[in-house]
């Protein structure tokens, strides 16, 4: 499987304030991210495309997508397993990349990844246009499902009381 980097496709993995929920490959690679300089033991500053610099010394580190953007920059295209052995990237996270969309399958290359939901090629990402609209349509026919309807008009919160739409055939006694 040849892969080259991709510009403009910034989907870091993070942990957001409303506690996002993250794979056990998205934990690994951010355990495998750098911190503290191999040099002089300073802290690391993400700069872009992967790599950090030290506060300190100024000396650059890569994380793993930094090693796979440096390695196809020297070689162009190559192969997934060639691209791990040299970088020591794992091939698992060679695919979450891909998956990500912040690798891609060049055009006519001889392998690509499937669509997790057909099986069909993919150059990059989990599904094809085709079962995205699919996904898309169904998750908006859920989302219309769950969807509540505002008040035509502002009230005041202080008169207003709550009513139960799915009473019906319930008789029971009258609040005021």
């Amino acid at each position: 499987m040849m892969l080259r980097k991709v510009y403009g496709k910034q989907n870091d993995v993070h942990i957001d304030q409303g506690g996002k929920h993250m794979t056990d490959m998205e934990m690994r690679i951010m355990d495998r991210r750098p911190i503290y300089c191999k040099v002089c033991g300073g802290k690391l500053f993400y700069q872009d495309g992967g790599m950090y610099c030290c506060e300190d010394c100024g000396a650059e580190e890569y994380d793993d997508f930094g090693k796979i953007k440096n390695y196809l920059e020297v070689h162009g295209p190559s192969p997934a397993p060639c691209i791990s052995e040299d970088t020591g990237v794992p091939l698992e996270i060679i695919e979450l990349f891909l998956k990500n969309g912040r690798l891609e399958i060049p055009e006519g290359s001889k392998y690509y990844i499937k669509c997790e939901r057909c099986g069909c090629a993919l150059r990059f990402g989990r599904y094809c246009p085709e079962c995205t609209r699919e996904l898309a349509g169904q998750l908006k026919g859920a989302m219309f499902e769950q969807m509540g309807e505002k008040p035509k008009q502002e009230v005041e919160k202080k008169k207003e009381k709550m009513h139960f739409l799915d009473n019906a055939g319930k008789k029971g006694r009258k609040r005021g």
